[in-house]
């Protein structure tokens, strides 16, 4: 952390734009906070390469670092965001509406593993066609249905209505995937993902991907 005018600025580290969808999950939920923070990039080289694809408690992003307060976990920013910016809306006012957000994205945060293996986030990459092997279709087809309940019950554009809440963020990332690997997808589906790419902050982030140097390695397993 940092002080700028007398007040202390929290810290989130994060690891490369272009092939870290968590980082990107944890970004996004800063940013929708309006707390205010720098990055810290951590560097992805040899050493560090095992410790990020195994988690390792010595490399942990994204983390979050507020004052006296360390929070690793994607779901604990958000919950940690919440609680000290509760104006930000970073979930749904209504209860049903808190309780399915929350399932949602909770089942973003600790499932899909076929699919982040089959298909690794890569912004700088586009395939015309590209064949999704058997174990990652029902992954694939059960955010579909997720997404679709989600339009249908609260209107869109995003997830939960108007405004973009925890579940967008952690669905963000899949959205570039589905773009990544020519996925096809219904209308509403895919104007769900164009809101996505649209959205100001997406713009951001991508622009810092497509950034980054060109040798950064590619991750292969989701972290």
């Amino acid at each position: 952390m940092r002080k700028t005018g007398g007040m202390t600025r929290a810290t989130l580290t994060i690891s490369s734009k272009n092939y870290s969808s968590w980082s990107l999950r944890g970004w996004l939920l800063c940013k929708m906070s309006g707390i205010d923070f720098e990055e810290k990039l951590v560097e992805i080289n040899d050493d560090q390469r095992q410790e990020l694809l195994l988690l390792s408690p010595s490399v942990l992003v994204p983390r979050l670092t507020d004052g006296e307060v360390t929070v690793w976990d994607t779901l604990a920013i958000a919950e940690y965001l919440n609680e000290t910016k509760p104006k930000a809306g970073l979930l749904p006012k209504d209860k049903v509406a808190r309780a399915h957000c929350r399932s949602v994205s909770g089942e973003m945060h600790s499932g899909f593993y076929n699919l982040r293996s089959a298909l690794p986030m890569n912004l700088k990459a586009r395939h015309e066609k590209f064949k999704i092997f058997s174990g990652a279709r029902p992954d694939v087809e059960r955010i579909r249905a997720i997404w679709t309940e989600c339009l249908d019950t609260y209107g869109g554009p995003f997830l939960f209505g108007e405004k973009p809440t925890v579940a967008d963020a952690m669905y963000a990332p899949v959205c570039t995937r589905f773009r990544t690997y020519a996925v096809e997808l219904e209308p509403a589906l895919q104007n769900y993902c164009e809101t996505v790419f649209a959205w100001a902050l997406m713009k951001e982030w991508t622009e810092g991907a497509l950034a980054e140097p060109d040798e950064i390695i590619e991750l292969e397993v989701e972290f």
